[in-house]
């Protein structure tokens, strides 16, 4: 079964995932030739001392990966898992997944951007987070997965780029989402936090 506490054991720590998400948002931009289409985001002024990373597939699965001065809160949500609020029979966030984030993350989670307004709940099958000093990803302790499901929270899926931070991993991902060549050399240049050059640019489609 992979799960999120497989993903907590892959995540780098969060000054560095930052910086793999800038480079995701910003490879997303610039090989994608329309701003609807992307599916990763950065915002840096998402609110009062906060950053936001996002990603949206258009099909319904989504994660925010909030930097706040308090640490950094991973909310994912899978529309096809068994955890998701949608199926639940009380309409509930699945018991587990979310009891445990800090009270000092807890805005991070209850934010109304990630919030369904009908039930009243977050919209979230996968959870981590990590406090400012802390030197792991947390997740639920306690969470009572659905038996018989391998993917349960959609953890493996949505956090993918996250947890596998290959070059080519990513130029996979970029060539299967755009159906084009994506050059490994000039991925490999924007992961690794290069400056971006007008030859990358035009590498990348731009």
């Amino acid at each position: 079964m992979s799960t999120v506490h497989e993903a907590a054991a892959l995540l780098p720590d969060p000054a560095e995932l930052r910086v793999h998400l800038r480079a995701l948002a910003f490879l997303d931009a610039t090989i994608g030739d329309d701003p609807e289409f992307v599916d990763h985001t950065f915002d840096a002024n998402w609110g009062p001392d906060t950053e936001a990373a996002l990603m949206d597939n258009g099909s319904g699965d989504d994660f925010s990966v909030l930097f706040t001065p308090a640490g950094v809160l991973i909310r994912g949500f899978d529309h096809e898992s068994e955890m998701s609020p949608y199926g639940t029979d009380d309409g509930q966030v699945w018991p587990g997944v979310v009891d445990d984030v800090p009270a000092a993350l807890r805005p991070s989670l209850d934010d109304p951007a990630f919030t369904d307004a009908y039930l009243g709940v977050a919209r979230v099958t996968a959870c981590l987070w990590r406090e400012t000093g802390d030197t792991a990803w947390r997740t639920g302790s306690a969470i009572d997965f659905p038996a018989g499901n391998t993917h349960p929270d959609g953890a493996d899926h949505l956090f993918r780029l996250l947890t596998d931070r290959s070059p080519e991993t990513v130029q996979a991902h970029f060539e299967d989402y755009y159906e084009r060549p994506v050059p490994l050399d000039a991925v490999r240049h924007v992961l690794a936090g290069h400056p971006v050059t007008p030859a990358i640019m035009t590498a990348l489609g731009r």
